[in-house]
């Protein structure tokens, strides 16, 4: 088990062949990967977050995309640990006796470090890749020269087979965990000896340094997981839950997070501090991708990659009713102004209205070829826009069902669409960078917007109707004259992705919202930055306004939502942690937000 190394993502490989990934987050299962034959003993991520490493007792390490979830390619011969050196560049695989470094990114076999008289169990490299520690079956650990291969010394002392070792992280200390049911630590420089850790009932299987350096984490087979103090050896806590072995430890990047991963087939995540549980990752969870609150506010859609749209109530947070009839994910969900059709877009090519008093099907809009990622009604209701990743737009008669036209010109997927105040034109975002602006009477194509040098991922209509901003994987927000299609000005100063885009209900002002952790207010006419929020642990990927202006509110990654006091700058409150992405939006009295990934926590304030 390993943690990405922006800690947003947990990698688990099990005795069931597949290596699965899950979002830290939410705790949400994001991708299985499958090729292995035999069990995986071993996962590891590359330096760059990239790429993933997992070993398996077919023996072979696959390297996966870690986007993707493709495979990249197969070194076969080895394998029960692996361990990316920091460049990125090397890989080093133990097995029987052995240590293979291999270079990572051509497959080919670099050297072999031979000297221990038993099998290797694990392998780790040294903060600044100079040194590689193994140890095995014969209870020693192993340093070695990584450049040359040369042994550089031998660390006797452990009773039984050393099954698991990590390095400080500053590189001084060298932790040891064993089958005699001790944790060792050694002077990585001298070799010496520098304290046993004892507690545990059974053999220790994993041993993980905090960030910081001053605890270490011991998984065992006695069912728990120990902190220990560093500097002193003292117990700290005692992580009991698991109902079998706990085989892998790992810390999240920032510290306050432990995860561990049991022969009880699952994975519990700890807060570090106080040692409570967070959440236990079991079974199958599938991301929800999109929610949506009825024009009333009293009923929120959630579209699942379980193929699947959830009705909830806004109130007490009960399930209402299970949407059932997509053959593929449910990207995108939107209401009719009037609250009583509900449209969802899907992977498997179509379109579904939904009546959502009864939650019958009405019917299917069929045509596109390729998912289907956005849908936005006219705002008279009467007319459907969906934006697909066959790189066109559709318009469909809301009642009919009959597709009206195809809107073609885009060269990529079209991630977003927006209709115009008055419903005459709609705003289609790509991933080819543009946005192109539409005729929605005539389906002539009125300009294109090109200036963005990544996809475009948001697109939003000032209130009157005049601007259309955009947000790219740029990290950028331009601002157009709808009419003219002149690029009005470039807002720039946000550090990643621009995820969500919204204007102040007088148009004055505009908020972003990035993957740089903060949210941005600019001045609308001069383009000037007027304030940066800060707060948020994490990608922010929802901004609303309260419908006065005074109000804005921020949903994100690390499952909170701020208020913030838009005149001033200053965060007003945090209201809550769910265990979701926060997405929210305002009704005419208060703020309603849901955890969209688990799609059953709502609040109201």
């Amino acid at each position: 088990m390993a943690w990405s190394p922006d800690g947003r993502t947990l990698a688990s490989g099990s005795g069931d062949s597949t290596v699965k990934l899950w979002d830290a987050t939410s705790g949400n299962l994001l991708r299985t990967l499958s090729g292995h034959v035999e069990g995986v003993r071993s996962v590891a991520w590359s330096p760059d977050g990239r790429t993933l490493a997992s070993g398996s007792e077919d023996n072979t390490v696959k390297l996966w995309d870690a986007t993707s979830g493709n495979l990249l390619r197969t070194l076969s011969g080895h394998v029960i640990s692996v361990a990316w050196s920091p460049d990125g560049r090397t890989l080093a695989l133990g097995d029987r006796g052995t240590v293979k470094l291999w270079d990572a990114t051509s497959g080919n076999l670099l050297r072999t470090l031979s000297g221990h008289a038993s099998w290797v169990s694990s392998v780790a490299w040294s903060p600044d890749g100079r040194t590689l520690a193994s140890d095995g079956g014969d209870n020693t650990v192993k340093l070695w020269d990584a450049t040359s291969g040369n042994l550089l010394r031998t660390l006797s002392g452990h009773a039984s087979w050393v099954r698991s070792v990590a390095w400080s992280p500053d590189g001084r200390t060298l932790a040891s965990g064993s089958w005699d049911n001790t944790v060792k630590l050694w002077d990585a420089t001298s070799g010496n000896l520098l304290r046993t850790l004892s507690g545990h009932a059974e053999g220790v299987r994993s041993v993980a340094w905090s960030p910081d350096g001053r605890t270490l984490a011991s998984g065992s087979e006695d069912n728990t997981v120990k902190l220990w103090d560093a500097t002193s050896g003292n117990l700290l806590r005692t992580l009991s839950g698991h109902a079998e072995d706990v085989w892998s430890v790992a810390w999240n990047s920032d510290g306050r997070t432990l995860a561990s991963g049991s022969g009880d087939s699952t994975v519990k995540l700890w807060d570090a501090t106080s040692g409570n549980l967070l959440r236990t990752l079991s079974g199958h969870v599938s991301r929800v991708s999109s929610v949506a609150w009825s024009p009333d506010g009293r009923t929120l859609a959630s579209g699942s990659e379980d193929n699947t749209v959830k009705l909830w109530d806004a109130t007490s947070g009960n399930l209402l009713r299970t949407l059932s009839g997509h053959a593929s994910w449910v990207g995108l969900v939107a209401w009719s102004p009037d609250g009583r059709t509900l449209a969802s877009g899907s992977g498997d090519n179509t379109v579904k209205l939904w009546d959502a008093t009864s939650g019958n099907l009405l019917r299917t809009l069929s045509g596109h070829v390729e998912g289907v990622r956005s849908v936005a009604w006219s705002p008279d209701g009467r007319t459907l826009a969906s934006g697909s990743w066959d790189n066109t737009v559709k318009l469909w008669d809301a009642t009919s069902g009959n597709l009206l036209r195809t809107f073609s010109g885009h060269v990529e997927d079209v991630w977003s669409v927006a209709w115009s105040p008055d419903g005459r034109t709609l705003a289609a975002g790509s991933e080819d960078n543009t946005v192109k602006l539409w005729d929605a009477t005539s389906g002539n194509l009125l300009r294109t917007l090109s200036g963005h040098a990544s996809w475009v991922i948001s697109v939003a209509w000032s209130p009157d109707g005049r601007t259309l901003a955009a947000g790219s994987g740029d990290n950028t927000v331009k601002l157009w004259d709808a009419t003219s299609g002149n690029l009005l000005r470039t807002l720039s100063g946000h550090a990643d992705k621009v995820w969500s885009v919204a204007w102040s209900p007088d148009g004055r002002t505009l908020a972003s919202g990035s993957g740089d952790s903060t949210v941005k207010l600019w001045d609308a006419t001069s383009g000037n930055l007027l304030r940066t929020l800060s707060g948020h642990a994490s990608w922010v990927i929802s901004v609303a306004w309260s419908p006065d202006g005074r109000t804005l509110a921020s949903g994100n990654t690390d499952n909170t939502v701020k208020l913030w006091d838009a005149t001033s700058g200053n965060l007003e409150r945090t209201s809550l942690a769910l265990p979701g992405n926060v997405w929210l939006t305002y009704l005419p009295d208060r703020l309603l937000y849901s955890a969209s990934q688990d799609g059953d926590a709502l609040a109201a304030v």
